[in-house]
């Protein structure tokens, strides 16, 4: 973005940029600690997690309100005005990744103290992967200013949407061959529907920084590739 005039609005910019960045981190953290604690039954971590959600919304009432100041102070226009308004919907997304983040940490208690069985949790260890790549990378690519790049990481959605699908068709076959697994593969599928939604969210934000740099929207979204049209509660 060019330089103003005014310096301490450069800063202010930079200040929402550093809370999104700092946003990301967090959404990520909180994602990869999440799933561990799921298939660990590591309490201790899924606290932490629980916890850590109330850090995510102090970040982003902070976010809100210094967007709001600027907006006021400053009347910024164009390309300004997409990042104050861009920046205020990619932190509602972040947030809601942490949301989902939490969730999962919540369902832990529930799971019981063993772990679960490794082909079991296998699929879902390897989808948290994918979403957590494209977690850290969404905030990365915006702040290095890569359109392009936001593309990408955008239609890479397919994919977790595709590994959705088999990790439900898995874990359900797997409780209909044994009714012992019922319970966990139940909680398992719990987890993998948040990542998906994760995996949402990844994509809102890639939309809304895309707009932020280039000012055009992207084509409308993909049919979504979720077959399973699993409701579990938000």
């Amino acid at each position: 973005m060019a330089e103003h005039i005014v310096a301490s609005f450069d800063e202010d910019l930079e200040h929402i940029d550093r809370l999104l960045r700092d946003m990301g981190d967090l959404a990520g953290a909180m994602t990869q600690s999440a799933t561990r604690a799921l298939l660990t039954s590591d309490t201790g971590l899924a606290q932490r997690v629980i916890s850590d959600d109330a850090i995510m919304d102090a970040k982003q009432l902070e976010l809100d309100e210094r967007a709001i100041t600027l907006i006021a102070k400053r009347q910024p226009m164009a390309q300004d005005l997409r990042a104050v308004v861009g920046g205020i919907r990619m932190a509602a997304d972040l947030e809601r990744i942490g949301d989902l983040a939490k969730n999962i940490a919540k369902r832990v208690g529930a799971v019981g103290q063993g772990a679960a069985p490794r082909k079991l949790s296998h699929s879902i260890d390897t989808m948290a992967g994918m979403v957590l790549s494209q977690v850290k990378a969404v905030v990365e690519r915006y702040a290095e200013r890569d359109a392009a790049a936001l593309t990408a990481l955008r239609d890479e959605d397919e994919k977790i949407d595709t590994r959705y699908t088999s990790v439900f068709r898995e874990l359900l076959t797997y409780m209909m061959e044994d009714p012992r697994n019922i319970t966990a593969c139940t909680h398992l599928l719990f987890c993998a529907k948040n990542l998906e939604r994760v995996g949402d969210h990844v994509t809102n934000i890639a939309e809304n920084a895309y707009y932020i740099l280039t000012g055009e929207q992207l084509p409308v979204q993909r049919p979504k590739l979720d077959e399973t049209q699993m409701t579990v509660d938000r």
